[in-house]
């Protein structure tokens, strides 16, 4: 470790300690860890007024960032939002009763907002691009009254430029760091996400998952994902992968704290047809009534250790794994061992599976289709992006990390034969795989070490939550994930919930070396 580098680390460590001096307001109110429903209490008592909890999380940002790396933008009117939540609640307004009413949340950066802020995917390609409108998820939480602090840092163009790139690199975010350990892999591509919620940067925030961009960054960095069925929420003004595997869920500290979020953000949007049946999942009444204690009780979970223990080798302690599963079974629950899902190695495969052959040809497909809707942009297509890259190489680290996926992708031409063959072995595989060993061993959910189940769940389009599950080798965060069948969040969530109560692991990152 050169000097630089190891006096950086000392000024994070020595401002990390001295900024705890004023996460505590004038009526003594800890603002670092507090839930959804800590902050709004403080409203309620008059203990913090959305202005103070705003300048405290851009006080951490200007701290912290400069080596986290989690944040690439703060949206310049979040102070004006915040005086708007702190006059609305005074007049007692209808939408300040929201749980998210005058609570920061900051979005992935591929997430579209119609304000100040950019929204690139990490490129400066569409840096000062306009888009049409707010994304759809975007339309809800300002409805609830939630306020957008800024725009998170990600694997650029959301892990799909190339495969030299590390997870957590953006050219205009550059290298995210994993706040527990910082020279440690913080995953993506939800990475800035993950990374600011779990050093306290912001109380909750949004990311995207194509295949483990949710449940990979927040097992990571022990914080708490939701992967929602995809149709659940809103991808519209959201730069794409594929619309057939994308998805948009919440990542935040708690279990209760997503699931606010969640409640926030799901349901139909006219600018997204996938939305019309994915809102048929949602439970009257929300998912907040699924937060319960004893969500273990009675439930069915499946174990398939083979091959989802033996991808992290290395790295996880098998008895941490083991602990989780005795206190899954202490709180209620049936523990299935010895599972296997059927092809799982063509599943883990994603040449073998088709998923490379179908994402290439709809990310190129759909992100045109995004770039011609802009307003404004400086690239109107893949091909463009892919010379503004060579173009601009110095900006866009090309030379270092290359981009062959795109020019990959942009060397398909529709949707094919190949590609149709592609997507009906991915259906066979789902139907054949995960959906027949979930009904035929009548199972609630299965559960897996990290975030290894994400392929499995990609390719159906299926959800998944991951919750913080304790430390493996060097300290490192390791989750647990619970994943299901299409619309089952209220399931997952009843045993995520309740495995999180009962285990109580996630703790403030060290900033370890």
């Amino acid at each position: 470790m050169n000097f630089p580098l190891f006096s950086s680390l000392r000024l994070v460590l020595l401002a990390s300690f001295l900024s705890g001096f004023h996460t505590f307001t004038s009526h003594g109110f800890s603002i670092k860890e507090a839930t959804i429903s800590d902050l709004q209490l403080a409203f309620r008592q008059n203990q913090l007024t959305s202005r103070k909890l705003i300048e405290f999380y851009i006080g951490e940002i200007r701290t912290l960032n400069p080596v986290l790396r989690g944040v690439i933008e703060v949206n310049p009117d979040a102070i004006h939002q915040a005086d708007k939540a702190d006059k609305e609640r005074k007049a007692n307004a209808p939408v300040s009763l929201s749980p998210l009413h005058g609570i920061p949340v900051l979005l992935k950066d591929n997430i579209a907002t119609k304000d100040k802020l950019n929204t690139t995917a990490g490129s400066f390609a569409l840096l000062g691009s306009v888009v049409p409108r707010d994304a759809g998820v975007v339309v809800k939480l300002r409805k609830a009254g939630a306020i957008i602090l800024g725009k998170a840092s990600l694997s650029e163009w959301a892990n799909f430029r190339s495969f030299e790139a590390p997870n957590g690199f953006s050219a205009r975010g550059g290298q995210g760091k994993n706040p527990y350990v910082l020279s440690a892999d913080p995953c993506g591509s939800s990475s800035g996400s993950a990374i600011s919620v779990a050093a306290n940067m912001v109380a909750v925030s949004l990311g995207t998952e194509t295949d483990g961009s949710i449940l990979c960054p927040s097992g990571s960095n022990l914080v708490v994902g939701i992967k929602p069925t995809v149709g659940l929420t809103s991808r519209a003004g959201v730069i794409p992968i594929s619309p057939r595997q994308d998805t948009v869920g919440p990542i935040c500290r708690t279990v209760s704290d997503a699931v606010h979020v969640l409640d926030a953000i799901v349901g139909f949007d006219y600018n997204d047809g996938a939305t019309r049946d994915g809102s048929k999942y949602m439970p009257y009444g929300g998912y907040k009534q699924f937060l319960k204690t004893n969500g273990l009780k009675g439930k069915r979970l499946g174990v398939a250790w083979n091959p989802f223990f033996e991808l992290l080798e290395g790295s996880l302690p098998a008895q941490v794994f083991e602990n989780n599963l005795q206190i899954l079974r202490h709180g209620g629950a049936v523990v299935v061992e010895y599972l296997e899902i059927a092809n799982i190695d063509v599943i883990f495969n994603s040449t073998l599976s088709g998923e490379e052959v179908a994402l290439l040809a709809e990310f190129k497909i759909h992100l045109n289709a995004y770039l011609r809707e802009l307003v404004v942009s400086p690239v109107r297509s893949l091909a463009k992006i892919i010379a503004f890259n060579e173009n601009n190489s110095d900006l866009e680290k090309i030379k270092e990390f290359g981009q062959e996926i795109f020019l990959a992708a942009e060397a398909t031409n529709g949707l094919g034969k190949a590609e149709k063959a592609a997507l009906l072995n991915l259906e066979r595989l789902t139907s054949d795989g995960f959906e027949k060993l979930v009904r035929e061993n009548e199972l609630d959910a299965l559960v897996t070490p990290g975030a290894t189940i994400a392929p499995v769940l990609a390719i159906g389009g299926l959800p998944g939550i991951s919750v913080p599950a304790g430390f493996g080798n060097r300290g490192m965060p390791v989750g647990i994930s619970f994943g299901g069948l299409k619309g089952t969040e209220s399931k997952l969530i009843e045993i995520a919930y309740s495995f999180e109560q009962a285990t109580k692991i996630r703790k403030p990152p060290a900033f370890k070396p």
